[in-house]
Parts: structure tokens; C-alpha cells; sequence
């Protein structure tokens, strides 16, 4: 899958390919995100990675919430047969990379200077109409100045035009027309004429690599690094810079593919500037305020907030909601406090200092509810997860929903101590930056090319089955997510009807 070719001066009007990073479990709610945020088309996933095509600005690109890392795609192609050939042959094929299509390379490059370009004028623009001139004395001469300097610019830019088109007759008449070398050639000093612009004399780079699987026990991410930096080094002229290159490459080898991009934000899209200090992950947190489907006038109470995450990420998204967060501690609901200040969203939030198992509020009073319910060596909380559940089933309305992240300590307490059906842990991690082990399901490496996740589907089901009903509560859907070390589970509840009548 390569990336849509498009000329340096505009956008390409069939849209530019990206992909991202989620963590695992995560892909759903990305694949779900692109479509409706962004329009986007040819939305494909593998484990890890969700890769689809639109014509969003970086505005746009910006919003996405599931997402940890935005990658504006060069090549995506089956994976190098490994176990088959030599490990010289390997390294030459990585060069083949770089060397049998540099056209697509200065393509991508066009895109990604062209969508930093774009944003920067927007905005500029969105500067110079926040601040806008006072008239002063004698505006209308300066006026009148402006206006004829621009008419005298647009009459040398129009003779420039029309001298321009005069070569391109003359060229054609002569049947000079250009091969494809020249236009290369072109499109290679388009490039780097806009690096100079910026004082550069050359596009400086670095290659960030990540080798999982068979391709792991083969080559090293140094190994790959140094091969693809070599080759784009005498394929363009560019230069290597470790420490602050204006160009970052991505590539991750795989058993099932190949994929090399351009981050296109230094700072991971998980990394919320409007948090001050994070507590569960941001994407978790969406994904999770995401699944509630929140309607303007609800009233949403996180009993367990912690330091906010949730309700931080779903006032950001859903802002015409009023918010109830609590906690029993006091340092939590001070760091609480603090993000809520950092994120300006101190009057849309009111936080409370109870117990979740005596929650102030009358029955059924909470439209959602939704909640990460405490796990781990610090969190014992065995048996009083049900109390937990209780006092929010009191609180909610009919018809109400709730969702919790639930460890597989949770669910075995809430099937009444039962043995699970299988472990959750999955040994890997969200991935968040290059390094780590990938690991695929068979149903996920069939689906590597399917517009729908079958495989998800029928994993969330199986996870569905597992869920037991809580008293009113009906369990209508179910993701497994990874959390770094442990997997954990979004469970969707609705109450079904009101176990006092």
C-alpha cells in the first residue's frame, strides 16, 4: 500500500494515507474514530495499528483520542522471508526499500511538508484574527499604499505567469516533453528548496526501528536503522542527526509486515497537554467515555475518579454534561483538583470526597456511570466489589449505562468466585513507541487486510458471554485492552429495570 501521490504545492485530492498505534484491544474504538472524526476510507488494522486514508488537515488529525501515535505512511508490504534466505539477502531487500521506489519517499515528503505548511497558516491566520489592527491616523493612506503594492505584485506575479506559459509552449513545440527522471528530479528539489527556506541545506533525519518476531531473532533494530540510513543517505544526500533531526523514519519488521512512516507530531497525540498529572491512560479513559455515549443535559458520576482521567477526557469530547467525580482520598482528589485546574475545567466538574460504597446522591439520579475499578497488589478489594456495584446500581436511572474497567480478579469475585475461563495477561504492552514484542492471533493475522475486525468481534463476544448480569444490570458489551504487563476489561452495562419495585 503506498502513499497517494501528490504534488509539493497542493493536497492530494484522493487524501493522504496515515496509520496509527493504539494499544492492543484499542483498535475498534480507533478504526470507529477515524471513520466519524475524519471521513476516512480504506480504514484497515493489524494487531497494534490502525492504517486508513483521508484528506483532514492536521487540525483534524490532532483530535483523534484513541490514537498514541500518528504516522503519515511511506510503504506497507508483506514481511521479508526470513527463515528462507540469507541474512545478506535480508539486508539487501531493506535497500531495495529506499533504492527501487524513491519517487514514493519524495512523495511523502511532499505531503508531510505540505501538512505542516498548511497548519502553520492556519495558524498565522487564527493569530492575526485573534489580534486585529486598531485604526489609527492616517490608515486609509496606508490603505490606499497597500492596496497598490498588491495590484503592482499580482501584475509582475501575471506577466510571470504568462512568461512561464510562453517556455512551456515553446518546450512543447520543440517536443522537449519531460521524462520521468526530470520530473524526480523536480520533485526532489521542490523538497529541498523548502528545507532551505529554513536555513537548511539539507533534510536531516533519524530512523527509529522495531524488529518483532522471527525478524527479531534475525536482525537488530541497530542493524535496520543502519541499513535504511545508509541507503536514504546516498539515494537523497540527506543528513543523520541523533539528537534533532527535522525528519523522523519509522519502520517495524514483522512476521506478517513491513511498515515504514513519518511521525507526524514529535509528541505522542496520548500525551494530553491538558493533563497535569496522568493517572489512567488518556486513550483508556476515551475509549471508555466513548463507549457510554454521553448526550448533552446527562449527568455522568465517576464514584471512584482518582485523579480525573475519565471525566477530564469526556468534559473535553462532551462538554454540555454536568460531572460528578469522587474519591475517599485526599491526595487523589487534590491531584484531582489540580488537572482539572491545568485542564481550564473546574466549573464543569464537581468533585466529592465519599465513600463509593455510600454515595450522597438519591436513587436513581446518574444518567452513566462510568468508573476503573481500583486493581492490583495496593487494591484488595475481594468481596466489596459487589457493595461497589450495589450503591451504583442504586444510583443509576432504568435504562442507564454503565462502564467499568475490570481486572480478571473483578470478574472472578462477580461470577462468585469462580475459576475464569482463561487468563488475561497477555505478556506484551500497548504500543506507545518502538520496542517490545508484538504477538498475533490467527484470526488476527487473517484479518490483517479486512475493512471489518471479525476477529474483534468475535473475541468481544466471547468476552461478552464471560460477563454475569449484576442484579439490574444487563452486560451488552465487552472489549479486552491491554494495560502494559495485564490485560484488563471495558464492560458495558444497562440497567434494566429498578430492584426496589
Amino acid at each position: 500500500m503506498a502513499v497517494v501521490p501528490g504534488g509539493p504545492s497542493s493536497r492530494p485530492a484522493a487524501g493522504a494515507q496515515f496509520f496509527c498505534t493504539a494499544g492492543r484491544g484499542l483498535e475498534p474504538f480507533l478504526m470507529r474514530e477515524v471513520r466519524e472524526r475524519l471521513a476516512a476510507t480504506q480504514v484497515e488494522y493489524i494487531s497494534g495499528k490502525v492504517f486508513f486514508t483521508t484528506c483532514s488537515d492536521l487540525n483534524m488529525l490532532k483530535q483523534l483520542k484513541s490514537a498514541e501515535r500518528l504516522f503519515l505512511l511511506i510503504k506497507k508490504q508483506l514481511p521479508f522471508p526470513v527463515s528462507s534466505v540469507s541474512k545478506g539477502k535480508i539486508l539487501n531487500e531493506l535497500q531495495r526499500l529506499i533504492n527501487d521506489d524513491p519517487e514514493s519517499w519524495l512523495n511523502a515528503i511532499s505531503i508531510w511538508k505540505n501538512l505542516l505548511e498548511l497548519d502553520a497558516k492556519k495558524e498565522k491566520l487564527s493569530h492575526k484574527n485573534a489580534n486585529p489592527l486598531k485604526r489609527k491616523v492616517g490608515e486609509d493612506d496606508i490603505t490606499a499604499k497597500k492596496l497598490k503594492t498588491e495590484q503592482i505584485q499580482e501584475l509582475q506575479e501575471t506577466k510571470e505567469c504568462q512568461l512561464e506559459k510562453q517556455i512551456e509552449e515553446k518546450i512543447l513545440e520543440q517536443g522537449n516533453f519531460i521524462t520521468e527522471g526530470e520530473k524526480f528530479q523536480k520533485l526532489q528539489d521542490d523538497v529541498m528548496e523548502a528545507v532551505d527556506t529554513r536555513n537548511q541545506t539539507n533534510i536531516t533525519f533519524r530512523v527509529s526501528c522495531r524488529c518483532s518476531g522471527a525478524v527479531a531473532k534475525t536482525l537488530t533494530a541497530q542493524e535496520v536503522g543502519r541499513v535504511i540510513g545508509i541507503a536514504l543517505m546516498k539515494q537523497f544526500g540527506w543528513k543523520a542527526d541523533l539528537r534533532n533531526p527535522n525528519l523522523e523514519i519509522f519502520i517495524h519488521l514483522s512476521d506478517i509486515y513491513s511498515v515504514l512512516g513519518i511521525p507526524v507530531f514529535r509528541v505522542p497525540l496520548a500525551c494530553r497537554a491538558y493533563i497535569k498529572t496522568a493517572g489512567l491512560r488518556s486513550t483508556i479513559a476515551w475509549a471508555m467515555a466513548s463507549l457510554a455515549e454521553i448526550k448533552a443535559g446527562a449527568v455522568v458520576l465517576d464514584p471512584m475518579c482518582g485523579l480525573g482521567t475519565i471525566l477530564l477526557e469526556a468534559a473535553k469530547e462532551w462538554p454540555h454534561v454536568y460531572y460528578v467525580g469522587a474519591d475517599v482520598s485526599d491526595s487523589q482528589l487534590s491531584g484531582a483538583y489540580d488537572n482539572l485546574r491545568a485542564a481550564g475545567l473546574r466549573d464543569k466538574i464537581e468533585l466529592l470526597q465519599v465513600s463509593v460504597i455510600e454515595l450522597p446522591l438519591p436513587s436513581e439520579s446518574v444518567d452513566i456511570i462510568i468508573s476503573d475499578i481500583p486493581f492490583g497488589k495496593k487494591f484488595k478489594l475481594g468481596k466489596d466489589i459487589k457493595r461497589m456495584l450495589q450503591e451504583m446500581e442504586r444510583v443509576l436511572r432504568v435504562g442507564g449505562t454503565i462502564v467499568l474497567l475490570l481486572s480478571e480478579d473483578h470478574h472472578r469475585h462477580l461470577k462468585g468466585g469462580e475459576a475464569s475461563s482463561g487468563p488475561l495477561n497477555s505478556q506484551g504492552g500497548h504500543t506507545e513507541e518502538p520496542g517490545g514484542e508484538e504477538r498475533l492471533t490467527p484470526a488476527e493475522k487473517a484479518a490483517v487486510s479486512e475493512p471489518v475486525s471479525s476477529s474483534f468481534a468475535a473475541s468481544n463476544q466471547e468476552c461478552l458471554d464471560r460477563m454475569p448480569p449484576l442484579g439490574s444490570l444487563v452486560p451488552v458489551d465487552c472489549y479486552r485492552v491491554s494495560l502494559g504487563k495485564t490485560d484488563a476489561l471495558i464492560s458495558k452495562y444497562k440497567k434494566s429495570y429498578s430492584p426496589g419495585r
